[in-house]
C-alpha cells in the first residue's frame, strides 16, 4: 500500500463504475463593500479563477463536505469529513450515507477508490473507478465534491459579484457569488483534472452551475457551494448542493493507496 504524507506551513472495472454512479440513484430511490460595474465584475472572476492555484500552493488541508440531493418530494444529505493534500492532488474523506453507513473514499488524479460500498464486495476490498468514465466526473456521484475539482470548477467563472465580507465559523471572509461553466472550467482546468471535467460536460441538465464562494485574505478558497442540476427519470430531475469547507491549512494529511491485493476485481451487485 503506497502512503503519501505532506506536512506544510500555509503559505476499472464496469462493474465498479457501475456502482459508483448508481450511489445517487440509490439514495434517491430509497428516499468590504460590493463592486459594482463591469470593471468590478471582471476583477471578480478573476479573483476566482486564481482559487485552484492559490488551494494548489497551499499545501494540505482538512475538509468538510455537505451534499443535498432533491427529486420531487425526497431529499436527503450525506456529509463527509477528511484532508487534502493539495501538491500531490490526493485525498480521502469518510463519507456518511442517510442510513449512517460510512464509505471511504480515496481521490487520486484519474480514479476514486471506495471501501464499504457495492453488494457483495468484500469489507477488506476496495472499488477502484476511473473517473473520467462515470457520467458526471464523479462531481456528484460518489456523494462528495472533493475540494480540488470544486476548486478547478471555479475556473470556468462566466460571472460574478464580489458580495463583501460575512461571517462564516468565527472568521471574516469574502463572499463572491456567480456562475461557473462546467464546459469553459474543462478547457482552462490543469491537466489533471481536464479529462474529469470533460467527462462532466454531458452528464448535467445545463454546464452553468451557480456557486457561492468564499475566500480569505490570501484568496484561500474557505468555503464554496456549487447548484447543480441533471436530468434523471422522471420529468422533475435532480438538484443537487455541494459544499466544501477546508480548514486546518497546513494540517498533516496522509493517504493511504490500495494495493492492488486489495483490489476487488469480482462482479459488484
Amino acid at each position: 500500500m503506497a502512503v503519501w504524507r505532506r506536512e506544510r506551513g500555509n503559505g476499472i472495472a464496469p462493474a465498479a463504475v457501475a456502482c459508483a454512479a448508481g450511489l445517487l440513484a440509490a439514495l434517491l430511490a430509497t428516499t468590504g463593500c460590493s463592486g459594482t460595474g463591469a470593471a468590478a465584475e471582471g476583477d471578480a472572476r478573476e479573483v476566482i479563477r486564481r482559487a485552484a492555484d492559490r488551494l494548489a500552493e497551499s499545501g494540505s488541508s482538512r475538509a468538510r463536505t455537505a451534499m443535498q440531493m432533491a427529486s420531487g418530494g425526497t431529499r436527503i444529505t450525506l456529509r463527509g469529513l477528511g484532508g487534502f493534500d493539495y501538491g500531490e492532488r490526493t485525498g480521502e474523506l469518510r463519507v456518511t450515507l442517510p442510513e449512517g453507513k460510512p464509505v471511504t473514499e480515496v481521490f487520486v488524479p484519474g480514479r476514486l477508490y471506495m471501501k464499504n460500498r457495492g453488494a457483495g464486495v468484500p469489507a477488506d476490498k476496495w472499488l477502484r473507478i476511473d473517473i473520467t468514465t462515470l457520467p458526471d466526473g464523479n462531481l456528484v456521484t460518489g456523494g462528495a465534491t472533493d475540494p480540488i475539482t470544486a476548486a478547478e470548477l471555479l475556473r470556468g467563472v462566466v460571472t460574478a459579484s464580489d458580495l463583501g465580507e460575512a461571517e462564516v465559523n468565527g472568521e471574516t471572509l469574502r463572499h463572491f457569488r456567480g456562475v461557473t461553466d462546467i464546459g469553459d472550467a474543462a478547457a482552462a482546468a490543469s491537466e489533471q483534472s481536464r479529462d474529469q471535467l470533460l467527462a462532466a460536460v454531458d452528464g448535467f441538465t445545463r454546464t452553468e452551475v451557480p456557486f457561492d464562494a468564499y475566500l480569505d485574505d490570501q484568496g484561500l478558497l474557505r468555503k464554496v457551494r456549487h447548484e447543480f442540476s441533471f436530468a434523471n427519470d422522471e420529468a422533475e430531475g435532480i438538484d443537487v448542493a455541494s459544499t466544501v469547507v477546508l480548514f486546518d491549512f497546513g494540517a498533516p494529511v496522509e493517504v493511504r493507496l490500495p494495493s492492488a491485493g486489495e483490489v476487488y476485481a469480482g462482479a459488484v451487485a
